[in-house]
């Protein structure tokens, strides 16, 4: 489906006019679309068909309670990586025994929690949090189930801010060391040997860096069966990539799925998935406001209502989203490149550059696409702006999923010491 596109000449969230958004809950305003999301997850199931499989969804995508419950419905469980995003996936419906744990830099009140509420993976990423888990897990008179994570000394060849199975990355185990450090965990009382996991990176541009890392996966697990020891779930990670509209096609979902069955079908395990931006990226729009149009040294400069602090991504990894205006061009109307920046006193502050778009004026509405991956997971209230509210779209129907935040609740939070209160 095309869940964010034009009607009568006006842009829409599915069936629902975004000038009726923005006129309900005020901009800037991210807005999710149901029937997206639902589609995304369609997609990369059917790819994986035949394989005996489970798609853990990353929160760290998005964290929306509402589209977090949306996944529960489907099927999907989660791939947290705090105490927070365990919580989150619980609350949305999503069992304990369908989350996996994993970072690396779990503490040990998280992995005890973990261990409480019963998660069925936890992705351990060093040989001293092997030890921290089996003193914990003794302690609570539980069993924790592992799954080593693996370092196969792979470039994802995406941005360098988000490749993880490189040597030197701080993520895994080098995969050289596995099969030893498997065996002595295996022993350990208070640990159950489940199996090993990877995660490369994220956006990958083509399949070749998969199929490399995949291959050294499935050697690793080929050792470990022949040694005896058992392997019921081979985790490979996220991040297969989205279109963002600057004319990369990442690889597709069946020709990934096709990879995966090829490498690892044979073995009999549960392969665990881990999509975000996947599901999440196309599903979402960071909606805002001109507030003003200027020339600069020549160039056409667009200012909005929306900040670096609402999508961060071009300032962290210079990427590329592609901007629509919130009505379509008219008859006789040219566009002309501008520059699309939001309000802070940062030139890093810049969400577009060099776009061709038609006249705006104050008021006017522009949607900023692939928003709904990392944006809101990843805002922040730097330069004292509240949080901004968040909707849902379903067909007709759309609803706040949450709140914008107020300057009362922000200043609420704040306190000022005893000895400065007299100073005053």
């Amino acid at each position: 489906m095309q869940a964010f596109g034009y009607r009568g000449g006006l842009l829409h969230a599915e069936s629902v006019p975004v000038a009726s958004l923005a006129e309900a809950f005020g901009t800037p305003l991210y807005c999710m679309s149901e029937g997206a999301l639902v589609q995304h997850f369609g997609v990369l199931s059917e790819a994986l068909d035949g394989l005996d499989f489970e798609i853990c969804y990353a929160p760290k995508a998005n964290s929306s309670l509402a589209v977090l419950r949306i996944l529960a419905g489907l099927g999907a469980g989660a791939d947290a990586v705090s105490e927070g995003e365990m919580r989150l996936a619980l609350a949305a419906g999503i069992p304990a025994s369908r989350i996996v744990f994993e970072g690396p830099g779990k503490t040990g009140s998280e992995l005890g929690f973990a261990l409480s509420v019963g998660v069925g993976q936890i992705n351990v990423e060093s040989e001293g949090e092997l030890f921290t888990l089996d003193s914990i897990a003794r302690r609570q008179g539980a069993r924790a189930p592992v799954a080593l994570r693996v370092n196969p000394d792979v470039d994802a060849e995406s941005h360098g801010k988000i490749s993880t199975g490189r040597a030197g990355d701080k993520f895994g185990i080098p995969i050289d060391t596995v099969p030893e450090l498997y065996a002595r965990a295996a022993s350990m009382e208070g640990l159950q040997m489940t199996g090993v996991a990877m995660h490369i990176g994220s956006q990958l541009p083509s399949l070749g860096p998969f199929e490399i890392a995949f291959r050294r996966l499935a050697n690793l697990v080929d050792a470990l069966q022949a040694s005896g020891k058992p392997v019921e779930r081979i985790d490979i990670g996220g991040g297969i990539g989205v279109s963002y509209g600057d004319g990369a096609e990442p690889p597709s979902p069946g020709a990934y799925g096709s990879l995966v069955r090829s490498v690892f079908s044979r073995f009999g395990a549960r392969v665990v998935v881990q999509p975000g931006r996947f599901i999440a990226a196309n599903a979402g729009i960071l909606l805002a406001r001109v507030v003003g149009e200027k020339m600069s040294g020549g160039r056409r400069i667009v200012v909005l209502d929306a900040g670096m602090n609402d999508l961060l991504r071009p300032a962290l990894y210079d990427s590329y989203h592609a901007v629509l205006p919130g009505r379509a061009m008219q008859t006789g109307e040219s566009c002309v490149a501008a520059d699309i920046v939001g309000p802070f006193c940062e030139t890093s502050d810049t969400f577009a550059r060099a776009r061709r778009l038609p006249p705006l004026k104050e008021g006017d509405l522009v949607a900023i696409l692939g928003a709904g991956a990392y944006a809101s997971s990843m805002a922040s209230e730097y330069n004292s702006r509240p949080r901004i509210a968040e909707v849902m779209v379903s067909g007709d129907r759309f609803a706040l999923t949450r709140a914008r935040a107020s300057y009362v609740e922000m200043l609420a939070r704040e306190r000022i010491p005893d000895w400065l209160e007299a100073e005053i």
